[in-house]
């Protein structure tokens, strides 16, 4: 760990040592002509993307103290591209299920879309407008199994269908995880995604709202939602701001990563407070 002064977003010695193996592995891989010299340290790549991240500020606004923007953001792009992201979130994923007391592999998930606004440096093509929540931007088909980790992730134009999305996301869960054969979704979702979901032998099932009005947390389907509160603390992600849908959907992955490499550790989620003990009033 450097000598500077740490930020809230910084991993821990118990959060690093949990993506350590990964990364030291794949630089270990890199060898050969024509690559660099290792000057940076890749726990404050790390830190630099969290920060990012957690605070939604663009990359070269990224504090002197932390690597260079442009190093950081390409170390972001090729372990994007090389499946490096991937592999920490789902090796994370693995963890926090078998410390919940489940296998690593799911056989039920909830699948359910969110709608968010774009930054303006993203293509008009890569945009669309949700009609029902009259959002101009992208919209995010979310998989989760049933403690709220992350699955599986589409990111398209705001104008998707969630049903067309929904056929998608389920194409990837089958994929990569054929141990799932029951998914629950809400009634956005029409009889093609049920259909889709029997070719592929996944028994998607419509949880209906049982109330007329007000909130009501819905059995099976809620902690999607709590999932998509867990994105909205990272700043990043409250607006899309990547003009690519391919890195949105990284980000997602660093957003998942953070949260549960802090569950695993048992660090609760920083605040933005100040300490009482820091803040000079008495207590």
């Amino acid at each position: 760990m450097s000598s500077r002064r740490p930020y809230r977003s910084d991993v821990s010695d118990a959060r690093w040592a949990l993506m350590e193996p990964v990364f030291t592995a794949w630089r270990a891989a890199r060898t050969g002509p024509g690559v660099g010299a290792r000057v940076h340290d890749l726990r404050e790549i790390v830190n630099a993307i969290l920060y990012v991240n957690r605070t939604g500020i663009p990359w070269e606004y990224l504090p002197h103290d932390l690597p260079p923007y442009k190093t950081v953001y390409d170390y972001y792009a090729k372990w994007d591209a090389d499946g490096t992201t991937q592999q920490v979130h789902d090796l994370l994923r693995e963890r926090t299920r078998r410390s919940q007391g489940r296998r690593p592999d799911p056989s039920a998930a909830v699948l359910d879309a969110q709608s968010v606004k774009t930054s303006s440096n993203v293509a008009e093509a890569d945009q669309g407008i949700d009609a029902a929540k009259k959002i101009k931007g992208r919209k995010r088909h979310l998989v989760t199994d049933t403690l709220g980790l992350l699955l599986a992730v589409i990111v398209s134009a705001a104008s998707i269908q969630d049903s067309e999305g929904g056929r998608q996301a389920l194409d990837q869960v089958a994929a990569q995880h054929p141990g799932v054969v029951k998914v629950w979704v809400d009634g956005g979702y029409n009889a093609t995604t049920i259909n889709h979901g029997a070719r592929l032998g996944i028994d998607v099932e419509v949880t209906k709202r049982t109330a007329p009005s007000g909130f009501q947390p819905l059995p099976k389907r809620w902690v999607i939602e709590r999932t998509f509160g867990w994105l909205m603390q990272h700043r990043r992600l409250a607006r899309d701001y990547e003009a690519l849908p391919q890195r949105s959907r990284t980000m997602i992955l660093w957003a998942m990563t953070n949260k549960m490499s802090r569950a695993l550790t048992g660090e609760s989620t920083q605040s933005w407070r100040t300490p009482p003990a820091e803040s000079g009033r008495l207590t």
